[in-house]
Order: structure tokens, then C-alpha cells, then sequence
């Protein structure tokens, strides 16, 4: 609520031209460093899901597909996967014009200079949109999270606006617009329903009011207040892991009707809340309708309500309860602190990266104390909501050790950084960042005071300390850009292009993977090849999904020179010759409880326990087994290079063809001869087949391109060395006879490798 002993903050319109000039400002930097394509990790998968109005990975994420898709639709970039990438840019763009917003209007308490506050307002947007985390998944559509990202700046910014009403007024439609955002967002990713809780605060009407209210506005204010509260809980239990939360905050919400209707006569607006609400949620529905008819990207399949259920609480990871910690909670907190260290100067040494860790950590909280002097009541707010989506966010979502985390132990971690779950954290944090400045400003407006009486031009001599806002700008612009990165894009072209037509390609996880289906799905690349992935060959609806896809026809004109000029019979029936009921009753496990021998027309597999490592055969074992003895001869079967030893595990090492970044079975023991060489690492080579893979169809200039900082992303740079040890391995087979084309392996190899952990030297100690 406006004090009234300062009459500017309540005559004052909020700076909307000057907010879409910092959106404009923040979508310009994003697109200078876009990503031109598709990425590793989950990239693949949602710009795929969007291309076919697919089902991404659970919670399955229906509003970013929906809203993705018809973005997509827009021809606003040649390539598709950069038109998604542009939507990232965009939200989180229009997300730093409503951070400038918020800040411009809650400095208005203590900096009364309009010009040296909205500096102090830019400054702090400027953080947030630079913050490592915050840019580096703005430039590409990553995850759905840039989208929470822009409806918690919107929900805030609405409270805000709201907050600034005079008491007792009810100012529905701010409310009804900020209960439907929660709702809608929630059916994008429960992140930004995390905003909640500062609109709880600031609804609150004891503290809200600072003059009086008669009887009808307090009673019309708590019944605002409670009803919020009701249905907010609603929206949260939606997306929890049972139906115990739901129950109760059904019953929380007739209590808040029942006050509504008996003491505000108010309920015409508690029926309009949960209305909004259940519109925001009706969004789950296209859930169900979609999948029924089973698109090609169809993950947990929830075609019942079971399915439904299922995929709504996320049970395909199985993560233990938040009382079972996975690591320590003193190491999940220091977890957050490392990422927090990474915002300011990603570029920069770690000595620097923690000196500027410190500084701008002193700043927010300079600007948090600051807040609180001038203003407790948002303050709280502000609080609360960093707490929420710092502490409140590392205690639930119970991480293990974090990849980087202490390396030199052997501990249980996570496959890759988590840093991008903490991105309203860091961009919040910029808010408090811009308020330290200012408070910075106004200690030097204070010491200007008896040499310079005009307390304005006082605020416009200290603007020079927002100079620190430029560092994460300057100290985060090669690490955070992805301009010009395509390796994910190329990777899945080249592999699939390694795989003969109507091949059946055996990957591992999401790095080889999920760009094959975008290559296929978007870009139509070799969609004859059925990708099998093993670890999600584990769950039922996949096995099923193998089964009904359709095998596309294989595409001559669209193919490498060495797959044209010859027939390709496009074989019948499905990849396995199970029937519907027994893939429904296929096992989880099957225990294995000796050593035992499996032949298939020659080819002998070994099941063996101490091999394995394990004493069972796990589903997705018996799905790739019963591939090779129904397709073995009928259709070309490979595994993929970055599966490492799996098909090593079953004996077959003598019976798999290396062919570029595959290997391929063949029915009878490989010997070597002139073409087929045994190499270190490698194994059986295909050596003329590979070497016209290498150079005449995989992007070797591009996988060998310099990167100021290296390969920043540590858990996905094995694809990107893959690259470097097939061209090194070439070198080594071809010296002997074309010591020409071994020497440009050899080139090729050694600026892979200067990319990655084995070769990389940082530029401090060049």
C-alpha cells in the first residue's frame, strides 16, 4: 500500500515504454547468441513433442506443447528448432521487462529520483537476464522453464500492481488474471506456481491496510484473502504425489466459501476463482485426448486414468520420499551455492568466479536489508520468495551429490549440473542485486550532500556504480551463448546416417537419443531407422510404442552416396514378434541364476551373471535380445558407440562390424582381413565403410570448430570426444597406406580433443 507522506510513488505510472525497451534489449542479446538448432539433454525432446503435438517426458508439460507448437507454426526463423529456441528467448525476454517493473515500482520507497531509479531498476534486470543459468537457457529451449520464468514475473508484477489499490477496493480482475496464470502455468511445470506464496503475503489483510477500512473492505479483503488461499492450495495439490493434499484444500475452499457467502457476500467472486482455476487446469486435459491417438513422441502414454495419474506425479523416476535425502543437506545447500558462484563470470577463473560470488552475493543482500528498512511488508514478500525458490526447492527436489560436486570422492550424482531448476533463484536474486546498487547510490547521494545541494543531480553523480550490472553481461557472454553450436543437430544426422536402411539402432540415454528423434521427426533424417533405447525400453508403454510405430520407407534421394544406385526391400511386420499380451506381461526382471549360451542362427550370446554385473536380465534386455533373433538377417542391427561395452556384456564383441559411430552385428565371428581391422578401443573396424563415413558424411569441421571456452557442458562433451577418439583411431589404421588423409584425422582429431576436459586449456593459462 502507497505511503502517504510520499506522494510521487502513488501519482506515478509505471514505466511500461521504458519495461519493453529492457524486454527489447534482453531479446536482442538472446538472439545474438541463440542456438541455431537443436541442443543436447531434453532440447530434442520438446522441440520434437511440439513438432507432432506429442507427449514429452512426464508431467508431459500440455501447455508448452500446446503454445510451442502453434509458435512453431510462425515462420519466424528458416529452421524449426531455432523458431522454439526463439520462444525461450522471447519469455524470458518479456520476463526481464516485468523484473524492471517490479524493482522501478518497490525502490520507489527510498529512491526518489525518477531517472537514477529506473538506472537502478535496468541495472537489476540487467543481472537477472545475464545471470549465467538465466541466459545460457533463454538462448535455447532447453526446458520448459523460461516459460514458469515468465508467468512468475507476470503473477508478481499483477500483485504488485494490485497491492497498489486503495484499501478496501477489490480490483477482482488483477486477482481472477493472477489465480488463472497459477492454474495455467501449473499444467507448463509446477515451478511457477512457486510464486504463490508473495502473493499470499501481500493479499494479507491485517498488513496490508495502512488507513482505516471500514467493516464491508476488511470483511471483503479476508474473503479475497482466504478464498486465494483455498484455491491456490487446489492448484498446488494438483500437481503433488497423492490425493490427500487435494481433499484437504477442497475443504479449505468451502470454508472460504461459506465466509465468502455468509460475511462478505463476496461469493460471486470465490465461484469466479475456482472457475479461473479450473479453465487454467483444463489444459491437463489435452493429456489424454492427444495421446489417444498416439503420436510418435507419446512418453508414459496416459490413455486411462491410471496412465494419467501416473504421469501427472512423475512415478517413471521413482524418487524417494523428501525424508530419504540423497545426499546431504549440507552438500544439496552447497550445491546451490557452487551454481550461485557460476551466474556472475562463468568466463572467468574459479578464484575470480568466487571473488564475484561474494560481491554480488554482498549486494543482494545489501538490497535485501534495504528493502526491509524501507519497506518490511514487501520485503517479507521478497523473502519469501526467494526462500521459496531457494530452500523450499533444494529440500524438495532431494538431488544427489551434483555432478561437479567434490569429484574427487565416489558418490551417488546426479547425470548432469542442476542449475537451470534454480533459475527464478538467480534471476530474483539480480531484483535484490539492482536494490543493493541502489542503496550503494544513495550512501554516495548522502555524502554528496553538503558539496551538492540538488538532491537529484546528488543520485544522477552516484549512477556510475551501476557499472557492476555490466559484469555478468561481460563475464558470462562466450560461456552462456550457444551461437553457432549445432553438434547436437549434427551428431544425430551423422549417426543415423552410419545405420544401413532400415537398420535397428540400440542407444543408451537422452544425449543419443533425443536428437535422433528430433532428426526424425522434424527434419525427417532417416526415419526407416528404429532407435531402440535401452533405458526406456524399460517401461511398458515403450515396448508398445516399438511395436506400433510404423516403419517408414526408406528415402534414396535424401541418403549418402553409398546407400544409392541399389535396392533397399523394405521389410514386413513389426520389430518384434511378441503379441499384445505377452508384451503386457513382460517383467521388470528376469533372474538369470547361472551362466547360460542363447544361439540365434550362429550367433551365440553369453547370459552371464559376473559378464553382466548383475544377476538378472533386465526388460530392456530381453526387448534388444528378442530384436536380433527376429530381425537378425531381415534387418540391419547396430549399437550405437555411446552404449560403450553394453553388447560387449553379452559376448559379442567378436561379432560387432565397427561402422563409423556404430557397430553393427553380424550373424558370424569377425576375423580381420584388409578392410576389417582390429583396433585399440574400437575393435573390429570396417575400415574402408568408416573412413567414408568420417569424410564424406559426418560434420567433422563442425564437431572440430574452436570454442573460446571449451565444451562447457561436462556431463554431454563424451559425444563430442566420440568424435575425436573415431578420427584419432582413423589416423592411427590409415598411416600406414593413405598417411594423407591420416594426417587430417589426425588435425581433426586434435581440435576435438582441445575442446574437451582432455585437451582444454583455459585461457588464463595459455
Amino acid at each position: 500500500m502507497t505511503d502517504p507522506q510520499t506522494p510521487y510513488v502513488a501519482a506515478e505510472r509505471p514505466p511500461y515504454l521504458l519495461a519493453s525497451l529492457v524486454a527489447l534489449g534482453a531479446l536482442v542479446l538472446y538472439v545474438l547468441t541463440l542456438a541455431p538448432t537443436t541442443q543436447f539433454w531434453d532440447t530434442s525432446e520438446y522441440i520434437a513433442a511440439a513438432y507432432v503435438l506429442g507427449i514429452p517426458h512426464p508431467p508431459g508439460n500440455p501447455l508448452f506443447v500446446l503454445i510451442a507448437h502453434t509458435w512453431g507454426l510462425v515462420p519466424l526463423a528458416a529452421g524449426y528448432a531455432m523458431r522454439i529456441n526463439l520462444l525461450a528467448a522471447v519469455t524470458s525476454a518479456v520476463a526481464a521487462g516485468c523484473w524492471f517493473l517490479v524493482s522501478e515500482r518497490w525502490m520507489r520507497e527510498w529512491v526518489p529520483a525518477r531517472l537514477p531509479r529506473r538506472l537502478a531498476a535496468l541495472a537489476g534486470a540487467l543481472v537477472a537476464a545475464t545471470a549465467f543459468t538465466v541466459w545460457n537457457q533463454s538462448v535455447v529451449n532447453e526446458k520448459v522453464y523460461t516459460l514458469s520464468l515468465l508467468a512468475i514475473a507476470l503473477v508478481l508484477w499483477l500483485i504488485v500492481r494490485w497491492d497498489d489499490q486503495p484499501a478496501g477496493e477489490g480490483h477482482d480482475h488483477h486477482l481472477l488474471m493472477i489465480v488463472f496464470l497459477l492454474a495455467l502455468t501449473s499444467t507448463n511445470h509446477m515451478m511457477g506456481v512457486l510464486v504463490g506464496p508473495a502473493v499470499v503475503v501481500l493479499l494479507f489483510p491485517p498488513l496490508k491496510a495502512q488507513r482505516p477500512v471500514d467493516e464491508a473492505g476488511r470483511r471483503l479483503e479476508w474473503s479475497q484473502w482466504l478464498v486465494f488461499c483455498s484455491v491456490y492450495a487446489l492448484i498446488v495439490a494438483s500437481g503433488l504425489e497423492n490425493a490427500g493434499p487435494l481433499k484437504i484444500a477442497a475443504v479449505l475452499f468451502l470454508g472460504a466459501l461459506a465466509y465468502a457467502f455468509l460475511q462478505a457476500r463476496n461469493w460471486d467472486f470465490a465461484l469466479a476463482v475456482l472457475l479461473v482455476a479450473i479453465v487454467g487446469l483444463s489444459v491437463y486435459v489435452f493429456l489424454p485426448m492427444r495421446a489417444a491417438h498416439f503420436p510418435p513422441i507419446n512418453e508414459g502414454e496416459p490413455t486411462n486414468w491410471k496412465a494419467l495419474w501416473e504421469v501427472l506425479t512423475r512415478q517413471q523416476y521413482g524418487k524417494p520420499p523428501v525424508w530419504e535425502r540423497q545426499a546431504t543437506l549440507v552438500a544439496q545447500v552447497g550445491m546451490w551455492v557452487q551454481y550461485f558462484s557460476w551466474q556472475w563470470g562463468r568466463d572467468f577463473p574459479t578464484s575470480i568466479q568466487s571473488a564475484l560470488a561474494v560481491l554480488f552475493g554482498a549486494l543482494g543482500l545489501l538490497g535485501a536489508v534495504r528493502h526491509w528498512l524501507a519497506d518490511r511488508r514487501r520485503a517479507i514478500a521478497m523473502t519469501v520468495l526467494m526462500a521459496t525458490f531457494t530452500l523450499l526447492l533444494i529440500f524438495y527436489l532431494n538431488f544427489k551429490y551434483g555432478y561437479s560436486w567434490q569429484p574427487e570422492k565416489q558418490l551417488a550424482r546426479e547425470v548432469r549440473e542442476r542449475d537451470y531448476f534454480f533459475l527464478a533463484s538467480f534471476a530474483l536474486w539480480g531484483v535484490w542485486v539492482g536494490m543493493g546498487l541502489a542503496t550503494l547510490m544513495e550512501w554516495i547521494s548522502e555524502g554528496l550532500e553538503l558539496r551538492v545541494p540538488d538532491g537529484a543531480r546528488r543520485w544522477m553523480l552516484a549512477t556510475p556504480v551501476l557499472v557492476f550490472a555490466l559484469i555478468p553481461l561481460w563475464g558470462n557472454h562466450f560461456t552462456a551463448s550457444r551461437k553457432g553450436e549445432t553438434l547436437a543437430r549434427d551428431f544425430a544426422f551423422d549417426l543415423l546416417q552410419s545405420v544401413e536402411p532400415y537398420g535397428v539402432l540400440v542407444t543408451a540415454g537422452d544425449n543419443d537419443t533425443f536428437p535422433l528423434w528430433y532428426a526424425q521427426e522434424v527434419e525427417h533424417v532417416r526415419q526407416d531407422v528404429t532407435v531402440v533405447n535401452l533405458s526406456l525400453a524399460n517401461t511398458d508403454w515403450y515396448v508398445r510404442q516399438l511395436q506400433r510405430r510404423p516403419l517408414a520407407s526408406f528415402d534414396s534421394t535424401r541418403a549418402p552416396a553409398m546407400y544409392r544406385g541399389r535396392a533397399w526391400p523394405k521389410p514386413p511386420g513389426k520389430l518384434l514378434d511378441y503379441t499384445d499380451e505377452q508384451v503386457a506381461n513382460l517383467q521388470p526382471v528376469y533372474w538369470l541364476d547361472q551362466k547360460r549360451y542363447v544361439n540365434f542362427g550362429g550367433l551365440t550370446i553369453t547370459l552371464d551373471p559376473q559378464q553382466l554385473g548383475r544377476q538378472y536380465l533386465e526388460r530392456a534386455d530381453v526387448i534388444v535380445l528378442e530384436a536380433i533373433k527376429d530381425q537378425l538377417g531381415k534387418r540391419p542391427i547396430y549399437y550405437s558407440r555411446t552404449v560403450g561395452p553394453y553388447a560387449d556384456q553379452f559376448g559379442l564383441t567378436g561379432y560387432l562390424e565397427g561402422q563409423g559411430f556404430a557397430r553393427k552385428l553380424r550373424q558370424q565371428p569377425l576375423a580381420a582381413s584388409d578392410s576389417i581391422k582390429l583396433l585399440p578401443v574400437f575393435g573390429f573396424v570396417n575400415l574402408p565403410r568408416t573412413e567414408a563415413l568420417s569424410f564424406g558424411v559426418y560434420h567433422s569441421d563442425a564437431a572440430a570448430r574452436h570454442r573460446p571456452r571449451g565444451w562447457v557442458d561436462r556431463p554431454s562433451e563424451g559425444i563430442l570426444a566420440t568424435y575425436g577418439l573415431l578420427y584419432q583411431s582413423l589416423a592411427q589404421a590409415l598411416r600406414p597406406t593413405k598417411p594423407e588423409v591420416a594426417n587430417r584425422a589426425l588435425l581433426l582429431a586434435d581440435s576435438v580433443f582441445k575442446n574437451t576436459s582432455y585437451g582444454f586449456i583455459p585461457p588464463a593459462e595459455r
